[in-house]
């Protein structure tokens, strides 16, 4: 099996990378989407200082990445969550529960002291491709 990496123009509604890495790379049917922020495609900005608001900019981002591969977050098999406060932890859930229609993937969530760019919320993802 051979290793495909994958960046997206800003056309496809994905915001540019924050450093020197892929969006996603394939391995197989895996599909292992590099940690996606808060930033709006157009504008390159975080969306918003609302945790809920950039927590849904994160999610649009990384369906942004999947659609080309015809997944959805349906198809993710474990997600990792990383969040500037702890404390906004109930929220988030609040807010994630709504993102899928099948069972939950798998999940780790994680308290971090920062993010790239004064995000929030990070979130990335291991799909499993059809």
């Amino acid at each position: 099996m051979q290793k495909k990496s994958f960046q997206f123009t800003q056309e496809t509604g994905v915001p540019p990378q924050v450093g020197p890495f892929s969006h996603a790379t394939q391995w197989g049917s895996m599909l292992f989407v590099t940690g996606q922020m808060p930033t709006d495609p157009d504008t390159r900005k975080i969306v918003s200082d609302d945790l809920v608001r950039q927590a849904r900019q994160v999610k649009d981002n990384l369906s942004a990445v999947l659609k080309p591969f015809g997944a959805t977050m349906d198809d993710a098999l474990m997600v990792r969550v990383y969040l500037t406060n702890f404390d906004d932890y109930d929220q988030f859930n609040r807010e994630y529960r709504s993102w899928f229609s099948g069972p939950l993937p798998s999940r780790t969530c994680v308290g971090v002291t920062g993010l790239a760019v004064g995000a929030l919320v990070e979130i990335d993802l291991i799909v499993g491709l059809k």
